[in-house]
């Protein structure tokens, strides 16, 4: 059976600075490719300051995601603005679909459709929010065999969606950043 090389992951306000710890924190030769969706309205920003954090461990590409692009280890794939990233066997979509948990991107349509295209393979990871999206698609993952992964909420800047998670979704895993990060290794 395959690892765990679908990593999703999601987040709001105060995700990008825990995001940039994970990432920085992952071996460079991680077997596994990673999606994010935040609710950023500016995805560039986002791209440089992944970038340049993954580049001084050595690793990984930082894009955005691009309808129909293959699926390639050792990427991370960032939901443009305005618009849903949705996995399928082998690529992306870019969905510019109605809001899901009043967002777009949001965290449930990433989250779902790893689930549905890779079950076992996922690991679904929730950081620092507001609101709840990501319960839901937290939910799918754990329904189609995948790993869930939270954040814990006393450390997240913002705790409504890890706590919304923890309340509504059997998890996992509830962890510190740097815990996440190796999880996530050892998962891979």
């Amino acid at each position: 059976m395959p690892g765990h090389d679908i990593v999703v992951i999601g987040g709001s306000a105060g995700a990008l600075e825990v995001l940039q710890n994970i990432l920085a924190a992952l071996p460079a030769d991680l077997p596994a490719a990673l999606f994010v969706a935040l609710h950023r309205p500016d995805l560039p920003l986002a791209v440089d300051a992944l970038s340049a954090t993954v580049s001084k461990s050595g690793g990984r590409r930082v894009e955005a995601a691009i309808d129909g692009k293959g699926i390639e280890y050792g990427h991370v794939y960032l939901a443009p603005s305005g618009s849903h990233l949705i996995i399928q066997r082998g690529a992306m979509r870019i969905e510019h679909s109605p809001r899901e948990s009043r967002f777009r991107p949001s965290v449930d349509a990433l989250f779902r459709s790893a689930a549905m295209a890779y079950g076992r393979r996922v690991v679904g990871v929730l950081l620092s929010g507001m609101l709840s999206d990501g319960t839901v698609g937290l939910w799918q993952i754990r329904k189609h065999g995948g790993i869930t992964v939270v954040q814990r909420p006393e450390e997240a800047a913002f705790s409504s969606m890890p706590k919304e998670a923890l309340e509504n979704v059997r998890v996992d895993y509830c962890l510190s950043a740097l815990q996440i990060a190796g999880k996530i290794a050892e998962l891979a």
